[in-house]
């Protein structure tokens, strides 16, 4: 099943080098760095970019997992790593940053 269709679970463990270098090829455009998965989303306007930050916490509250936001003009940086599996990427993060992908996708069309 893919990564966007999946839902967030308490307790998921940390990814082993592995399966976190499969699961990093279905969200592309983020980046592993140290103990985070990180990206950078871009927009037209500050007005944009608050869009999509509420966009995204309301998916984030449906998730239950929240990044560290990064909020600038024409910015939103989001950063995932769970706390509870070590500070480590979980397949919770991994998911989120797909459910992201889709609302940027999905705001960025119309």
């Amino acid at each position: 099943m893919s990564l966007v269709r999946q839902h967030c679970t308490h307790g998921a463990p940390a990814l082993d080098a592995g399966a976190l270098a499969a699961l990093m090829g279905e969200v592309p455009q983020w980046q592993l760095e140290g103990s985070r998965i990180v990206r950078s989303y871009e927009f037209k306007d500050y007005h944009e970019t608050i869009a999509f930050v509420n966009a995204l916490a309301w998916m984030i509250h449906a998730q239950d997992h929240h990044p560290e936001l990064t909020v600038r003009y024409r910015h939103c940086i989001v950063a995932y790593t769970t706390h509870s599996a070590g500070n480590a990427v979980s397949l919770n993060d991994l998911i989120c940053a797909a459910k992201a992908d889709a609302l940027y996708e999905e705001r960025t069309r119309a």
